[in-house]
């Protein structure tokens, strides 16, 4: 325990993050262990040990990497941005053509020698969103200027956003949206950001036009399979159903860890409706508790955003934060039924790969921001001390 202490002493940056992931690990490891039943009795002959140790090891892989990007100067991604951008462009575009199909989706590549898939939409997610701040901190002079300001980052928006829609239209949407909500906080003039809005409708209709042609590579079909069912079935789908059963049968304190019943009939319980599973077994106080964990987040990016000196640090850090928290919420949605069925994993709790790994990487950047700002001001302090 003394050991835990000194090393949580040592962490620079905003501690309540700090926490905050260490707590979010936690429940991940708790809710996936509940909740991998099935799918271990299928491809597992029942070993649920495997998952667990597994969910354990990105879980690692991801706290080593989020050190990482924490000891890095957060003003070196800005440099790597462009770099960044010009990779996830192919990447996307090789992925959206020939990337491997899985429950009808082409999102994912397979990692040579290692026999793993990586879902490129997580990286572009953090790629844009550090391409955006770096535009907007660099164009504040003249960010009510259209050529200057407005064209450098309206392109790379559409761009990624469009070459995510195809397969994953939920999470291009929430990265739409994410970097909207980024450029009224830099600054960006109204009839610009409603402009981009105008060309993000636009986009979609285009890419729907051509789902109607090419319905291997755009999932058309599934969109409005899940857009009807939630207009027209007020009680949801079976997936819902089942969702709102699992949360009525937890009640206030709920049916206690790993006595969950709902994980055998809930489609991927492990994953895009973890936050039922979460319900049923800890009950109203275990969502409302991960609700909070959010939140906290949220606000405390809030607090660094106000704080931070450098125009960079502060839109990154509220950028990659809202894009975490947006997901949260939005998977939180899909399982009370307020929003058709997305596939949205829940952040730092759903078991997965990539998505978990990068989404520590985006935890690692903002304790990177929060370490500058908390050194800024040790040092601001010292230099305003009177000296004999």
């Amino acid at each position: 325990m003394k050991a835990i202490t000194t090393v949580y002493n040592n962490l620079k940056g905003d501690k309540v993050v700090w926490l905050i992931v260490l707590l979010l690990g936690i429940c991940s490891l708790l809710a996936v262990y509940s909740s991998i039943g099935s799918i271990a009795y299928r491809h597992r002959g029942g070993n649920t040990e495997y998952y667990l140790i597994q969910q354990f090891v990105f879980l690692l892989i991801g706290a080593f990497l989020m050190y990482r990007c924490y000891k890095l100067n957060y003003f070196y991604y800005s440099k790597l941005a462009p770099f960044l951008f010009l990779i996830t462009i192919p990447l996307l575009m090789y992925t959206v053509i020939w990337g491997n199909e899985i429950n009808e989706a082409r999102r994912w590549l397979t990692i040579p020698w290692l026999d793993m898939s990586f879902q490129t939409s997580d990286f572009a997610k953090i790629t844009l969103i550090i391409y955006v701040a770096r535009s907007l901190a660099k164009k504040q002079e003249e960010i009510k200027d259209f050529k200057n300001a407005f064209i450098p980052i309206i392109i790379p928006v559409i761009l990624i956003c469009g070459l995510i829609a195809p397969a994953d239209l939920s999470t291009a949407a929430l990265l739409f949206t994410t970097c909207l909500l980024m450029m009224i906080i830099g600054r960006v003039s109204l009839k610009y950001i409603l402009l981009l809005i105008m060309l993000g409708a636009f986009v979609f209709m285009f890419i729907y036009f051509l789902g109607s042609m090419f319905p291997d590579f755009i999932r058309v079909e599934t969109w409005n399979t899940r857009i009807t069912e939630f207009m027209t079935n007020t009680d949801g789908g079976w997936q819902i159903q089942q969702s709102k059963i699992a949360i009525a049968e937890g009640g206030v304190f709920g049916e206690g860890p790993g006595n969950s019943t709902q994980r055998n009939f809930l489609p991927y319980p492990y994953a895009d409706f973890i936050y039922a599973i979460i319900c049923e077994e800890y009950g109203l106080i275990g969502g409302v508790v991960i609700i909070c964990l959010y939140l906290a987040v949220l606000f405390r990016c809030i607090t660094l955003v106000t704080r931070c000196p450098m125009t960079f640090g502060a839109i990154l850090a509220l950028g990659l934060c809202l894009n975490i928290v947006i997901h949260a919420f939005a998977n939180i949605a899909v399982s009370v039924h307020l929003v058709p069925v997305t596939g949205l994993t829940l952040p730092m709790i759903s078991m997965g790969g990539t998505s978990l790994v990068f989404t520590c990487i985006s935890f690692g950047i903002i304790l990177s921001v929060s370490r500058y700002v908390e050194d800024f001001y040790k040092k601001q302090n010292t230099a305003t001390v009177p000296t004999k």
